[in-house]
């Protein structure tokens, strides 16, 4: 299989000038490049530029996917909606980094399965993703919370110090973990987080709030109007300088305040979550195994009723005379094995297959594959 590197690039909350879609051409005269966004497939070779630079002076989001098992979501908010103090405690390793410039907060999510199964010709874009931008923007940091799973899933095949575990503090766990949005649930196939994780994490997660009604004159002018005559001059004037999309937003959450129930403070260690995964891992596996073996169980009973009918079958595929037909035979005679086996009549099955092997003898193609499946 060719190498294979996807790179999507959307620009959000301003369109790309002349001038900057100039200076990304020099990056890449093979991408497609349009006022909002940068695309590129590479089957050898490599993006020349940074997407950590190209992030930072450009674009609002960046998407890579490569065939060897690498998934990158990176994204840019104004600064006032999202702060390094609060990202931080969800950064882990190098799959969750989080920076700042003068204008941003920048998020890099990453994850790697080398062993993974690829998928060629997948929907690979940021479409899917791109709401998660819009909920960390509004406070709800579950975004951020799935990113540390899938940093924690990843580090634990990393590194197999119990006692770093142990010594590692969850974040924060925000409300609704239990009721991810679409994007959310994007977001976690993307990274691929461990559901047996996840079911664990959520158990400590509160019920989202309710979401509050549309913001009323009633209610916002009297906010407005307590607001520092210096921050109404700032506000006004970005607001003539525009546009600023995630203004909006920020004037809001200056005014309501972001809802206190997001989130509550992480209690349990990186190693009590993946420990509690592993045993409802376990648990699960274990109820499939009974549910299987207790379908088989039935099955088989079913089958030991009805066998003279399968003897009947067996005859009639003997008779055909075709490798199509033998093969048949045998998986059916592999069955009542089991069947007889299983309702304690085994020397009546051995009884008639020796009748059976003696009335063909002559067919060295059904011996053989009698043989072969220790059908003697």
């Amino acid at each position: 299989m060719s190498e294979y590197q996807y790179y999507e690039f959307q620009a959000l909350d301003q369109p790309l000038s002349r001038e900057e879609r100039d200076r990304l051409r020099a990056i890449s005269t093979r991408a497609v490049i349009t006022a909002t966004s940068f695309t590129n497939t590479y089957n050898w070779g490599d993006l020349s530029g940074n997407p950590r630079r190209m992030l930072e002076r450009y674009f609002d989001a960046h998407l890579y996917v490569t065939n060897w098992g690498t998934h990158r979501l990176m994204l840019r908010l104004p600064r006032q909606s999202l702060t390094l103090p609060m990202v931080k405690p969800y950064c882990l390793a190098h799959h969750v980094d989080a920076w700042a410039t003068r204008t941003h907060l920048l998020l890099d999510l990453t994850s790697e399965d080398e062993g993974g199964d690829w998928v060629e010709d997948a929907d690979d874009s940021l479409a899917a993703l791109i709401g998660v931008r819009d909920e960390l923007a509004n406070g709800d940091l579950r975004p951020l919370y799935l990113a540390w799973l899938s940093a924690l899933a990843a580090w634990e095949l990393e590194d197999d110090n119990e006692d770093v575990y142990q010594s590692c503090p969850e974040p924060p766990v925000p409300a609704g973990l239990g009721e991810l949005t679409a994007p959310q649930r994007a977001l976690a196939d993307f990274l691929r987080v461990d559901a047996d994780l996840l079911t664990t994490a959520a158990q400590a997660s509160p019920p989202r709030p309710r979401k509050s009604a549309r913001p009323t004159k009633k209610e916002l002018a009297p906010l407005i109007e307590a607001l520092p005559e210096k921050e109404k001059d700032a506000l006004l004037l970005r607001l003539a300088l525009g546009p600023e999309p995630q203004l909006r937003t920020e004037l809001l959450h200056r005014l309501r305040g972001t809802p206190a129930a997001t989130a509550v403070p992480g209690r349990r260690s990186a190693a009590h979550l993946l420990d509690s995964a592993h045993t409802l891992r376990n648990e699960r596996r274990q109820r499939a195994e009974h549910e299987q073996a207790t379908a088989r169980a039935q099955h088989l009973t079913t089958l030991a009723d009805k066998a003279e009918s399968v003897w009947q079958q067996i005859e009639a595929h003997i008779a055909a005379k075709k490798t199509a037909a033998y093969d048949q035979a045998v998986t059916l005679l592999v069955e009542l094995r089991d069947a007889y086996a299983h309702t304690g009549r085994d020397a009546d099955f051995h009884q008639r297959l020796t009748g059976l092997r003696e009335d063909y003898q002559r067919r060295p193609a059904l011996i053989h594959r009698l043989d072969r499946h220790s059908l003697r």
